[in-house]
């Protein structure tokens, strides 16, 4: 008999023991690995990226605009222009805290610039009335909140222009404002054209709204949804 027999066999089990109790914990990395590296890969696609802020209506309206539009790489749901801190969705929309719906946009300034953005934003609306229909009140009124001197300025001249244009019979009631803060709204309501493409609101306002800008700026718009 070999004698050296019985301490392969002992050295094969420990090492099939070891294979065994480690493979689960491999496998049970591989969703970090994963996420990590979807966590990467969106770190890259936001490298290089400015951010603007603009209030015209219900915010799943302009949120959908924007997110469509070159050069941007997200757009975020959010209320601003208000006192209070982190408002609800209910104090926003029922008028207690003077907020408005707002969208804070991604984009990448060598793919599009700031003016390009109002022309998006005027192209989008009606910037004379406090609100888009259906949805009236200072929630939902015009604003461009801009963040330095050069955005202030550049808003100015922006809405001089669209003024004296001859474009509009009523006055413009945009209003210009410094940002104080931007609250992001909750996950219900970002993307939620996206998520809810059937529903009523989302069928009579949101697309026939961004159908509507694309028809006057197709060339603003990003390659697959052009039709």
């Amino acid at each position: 008999m070999d004698l050296q027999q019985p301490i392969k066999y002992v050295t094969l089990s420990v090492s099939l023991l070891l294979f065994v109790s480690l493979a689960p914990a491999c496998s049970a990395d591989q969703p970090d690995h994963q996420q990590a590296a979807k966590q990467t890969k969106k770190n890259q696609n936001m490298a290089n990226v400015d951010s603007a802020y603009f209030a015209s209506g219900c915010f799943w309206c302009v949120e959908e605009i924007y997110e469509k539009v070159k050069g941007v790489k997200e757009a975020v749901s959010g209320y601003a222009g208000g006192s209070k801190s982190n408002p609800s969705y209910n104090e926003v929309a029922g008028g207690q805290t003077n907020h408005t719906e707002t969208v804070k946009v991604y984009y990448n300034p060598d793919e599009v610039d700031f003016k390009t953005l109002l022309k998006v934003y005027y192209g989008s609306q009606d910037p004379t009335t406090v609100g888009q229909a259906p949805d009236f009140g200072q929630q939902y009124r015009s604003i461009i909140f801009y963040t330095n001197e050069q955005e202030k300025q550049i808003a100015k001249a922006f809405k001089e222009s669209i003024a004296s244009s001859g474009k509009y019979d009523e006055p413009i009631v945009t209003e210009i404002k410094k940002l104080d803060a931007f609250w992001k709204a909750t996950e219900y309501h970002q993307d939620y054209v996206k998520k809810n493409p059937n529903k009523g609101y989302v069928r009579k306002v949101s697309k026939p709204r961004f159908q509507s800008f694309r028809k006057k700026y197709p060339e603003l718009v990003k390659e697959k949804y052009k039709e």
